[in-house]
């Protein structure tokens, strides 16, 4: 089993700059799903995505001229394995000085080796310089939970934090937080985020779940594996009928992070960047 503290992250790593695929670094979804009460073999209640952004991607076209292009990854949220994020960067940059017959050639490499990696197909994307100037940004719709004038002190997971008027009648509400903080699982370094939460249900009391969603500030999990644990701790605590939890972490390395869970079908995020990415 590939284990994070076997990863590149947090030890010193040379930075090949030719095509490596061996560098990415596949760690299993399962360990942390069964922490959260999903045994193996049992279909989680969500699916989803985790949607990756690359901005430092460089190759040299067959005249040794450097290329540059944005780019995107969809990994499903079914596929056994995440990457681990310095692993990846260390495997984009692998590209910086191999030439590359064409972006469709790259786009082909990248498909085929993150979808070995996380084995599922992953969708990939370039944007080249001539579609940068499209690029769209925007900050995730909802109630913004922040403007709650709350006191705290509770600094790690804290599930009963979270409760709902279970007597009241049910409510479609959309809730928001740029107040999440997680922190690497290997290196403890800070990681930001913001989290939209989508529900119908019983009325969540705001509060709680401003103060729950507080509470990861000194929590170390990987980004996909914090959007799991508050989509199960919500479901758990608030019953919803329905339920999407969307969270799009700022960028580190180059990449940015953006786990979407639901269970129930509706259009994948459309990736826009926030403002803090």
């Amino acid at each position: 089993m590939s284990l994070p503290e076997h990863s590149p992250l947090g030890k010193p790593s040379a930075y090949k700059t030719e095509y490596d695929p061996t560098l990415l670094f596949p760690i299993p979804r399962q360990p942390k799903r069964t922490e959260i009460g999903l045994p193996e073999g049992k279909r989680p209640p969500f699916f989803g995505v985790d949607i990756w952004n690359a901005y430092e991607l460089s190759w040299l076209n067959m005249k040794g001229k450097p290329q540059v292009a944005l780019a995107s990854f969809i990994i499903p949220a079914e596929s056994p394995n995440i990457v681990e994020s310095k692993s990846f960067k260390l495997y984009l940059n692998s590209f910086n000085q191999s030439k590359i017959a064409s972006p469709e050639a790259l786009q082909q490499l990248l498909h085929h080796d993150l979808s070995e990696a996380a084995g599922a197909t992953v969708q990939v994307r370039l944007a080249a310089e001539g579609d940068f100037a499209r690029q769209q940004m925007g900050e995730l719709d909802g109630l913004l939970l922040d403007r709650l004038d709350i006191e705290t002190d509770v600094y790690e997971p804290a599930p009963h934090l979270l409760r709902a008027d279970q007597e009241a009648p049910p409510v479609e509400e959309t809730l928001v937080s740029h107040l999440l903080k997680s922190n690497c699982l290997v290196t403890g370094q800070p990681d930001w985020g913001s989290v939209q939460i989508r529900y119908v249900g019983a009325p969540i009391d705001q509060e709680g779940l401003l103060k729950y969603l507080i509470s990861f500030r000194n929590h170390n999990e990987f980004h996909e594996q914090c959007v799991e644990r508050i989509f199960m701790d919500v479901l758990r605590q608030c019953k919803p009928v329905k339920l999407a939890v969307y969270a799009r972490y700022t960028r580190r390395g180059g990449l940015d992070i953006n786990p979407f869970r639901t269970n129930y079908n509706t259009p994948w995020p459309d990736n826009r960047r926030n403002a803090r990415q």
